[in-house]
């Protein structure tokens, strides 16, 4: 135990300067909480960035907030050597290895957090019983839906996305001068391709991104969720990636597979929660988003586009345009026959064309219909002026 302790947490012997690409807009974020005694949540998709996104703060509690070393305390909590603890446990280990007691303040970070069955009521009693600030993350939406609402009111969640384009540039080492804007076209174009998957955008080995997915998809699904039809758990997510910024028919992939329509919605919900997809509803009242199909988005295009290939630059491009205005709750919006791409929750009305014009119908109803602001994202460029939204 200790060995793994020490292992984990080289600072306690040794100075430790964080030494890979730090995301500065994630760190600003978590800085934001750090006088709260709120737990901060780091979750997203598997290998985004959360754990470096951790120990890069951790290097700046050391070295710019002056914390002492065997005040931080970081583990892995999906070790296998740690399997039979409860966080509770692992926690105490620590406290009586350097002596510390339980209200002698402490930082405490814990990677992949879910993984343990009762994590939500241990980090509410460590919360309510002890002078700790806690760090965690999850490679699982689960920590979204706190059944029991052990953690309302004492968390805050911060969801990692795959590196954007101005982070794409930064890991590429890409420095534009304003007398070269015009690379930038090229480069987005790159970025389409390659998508945001930060140790992919590093080393570019086509095999990383193929082995996530096939990881995600066994450890986190099939294995998790004991099923036996495998192969129709991979087809299933191969369909996904095809639809990708279209409606979705869950009966019509259910006949295609020859599964039940109830596997089908548990698979997408499997799906949903580690993040490889996303869904909206259609823009309504209630009863119109509950009827009508969900449109369906990939949680990075590099993902997808391993398995459709770098084709539908359109689609490729919407699904970008999805993941920088997510936070916005974007539904779809549909009538008559007729679909625009975006409604947000601020009521911003967003079509998007790459590299094309809106047809007659499409015009007609985007002019017709009500919001408060409307945007044409027709390429690249339009894209960065999105920051402004």
């Amino acid at each position: 135990m200790e060995e793994i302790f020490y292992r984990s947490n080289p600072w306690w012997e040794e100075d430790y300067i964080f030494e890979g690409k730090k995301r500065n807009l994630y760190l600003k974020e978590i800085e934001n909480y750090f006088l709260s005694k709120d737990i901060i949540f780091l979750t997203g998709l598997r290998r985004v960035g959360k754990t470096s996104i951790l120990k890069s703060f951790i290097s700046e509690l050391l070295h710019v907030k002056k914390i002492s070393p065997k005040d931080i305390f970081y583990i892995s909590l999906d070790l296998l050597a740690l399997e039979k603890l409860s966080i509770t446990e692992i926690l105490q280990e620590y406290r009586k290895l350097y002596k510390i007691a339980s209200n002698q303040k402490i930082y405490l970070f814990l990677d992949e957090v879910t993984s343990k069955e009762h994590y939500s009521q241990e980090l509410k009693n460590i919360y309510d019983l002890e002078d700790v600030k806690i760090f965690a993350s999850s490679s699982s939406a689960s920590i979204l839906r706190d059944k029991n609402a052990y953690l309302t009111g004492r968390q805050r969640v911060i969801e990692v996305m795959p590196l954007n384009f101005e982070e794409y540039l930064e890991f590429k080492e890409l420095k534009i001068k304003k007398s070269d804007e015009y690379l930038l076209e090229s480069y987005f174009e790159e970025y389409m391709s390659d998508g945001g998957m930060p140790e992919y955008v590093l080393n570019g080995d086509i095999s990383y991104l193929q082995n996530l997915i096939d990881n995600i998809i066994y450890k986190d699904i099939i294995a998790y969720h004991n099923i036996k039809n495998e192969q129709a758990v991979r087809d299933f997510y191969k369909l996904l990636m095809e639809r990708s910024g279209k409606q979705l028919s869950l009966n019509k992939i259910a006949n295609i597979l020859e599964i039940g329509v109830d596997s089908a919605k548990r698979y997408l919900a499997y799906f949903e929660d580690t993040y490889l997809i996303y869904t909206i509803e259609k823009y309504g009242k209630l009863n119109e988003r509950l009827k009508n199909p969900k449109k369906i988005y990939a949680g990075d295009v590099g993902l997808k586009n391993i398995v459709t290939g770098f084709r539908d630059k359109g689609a490729i491009f919407e699904n970008l345009v999805f993941l920088k205005i997510k936070n916005l709750r974007p539904s779809y919006f549909y009538e008559g026959g007729i679909e625009l791409d975006f409604m947000t929750q601020n009521k911003t009305l967003i079509e998007v064309k790459y590299k094309s014009t809106l047809n007659e119908k499409q015009q007609k109803l985007f002019d017709e219909t009500k919001a408060d602001k409307k945007i044409v994202i027709d390429g690249y460029r339009a894209f960065l002026d999105m920051n402004k939204l």
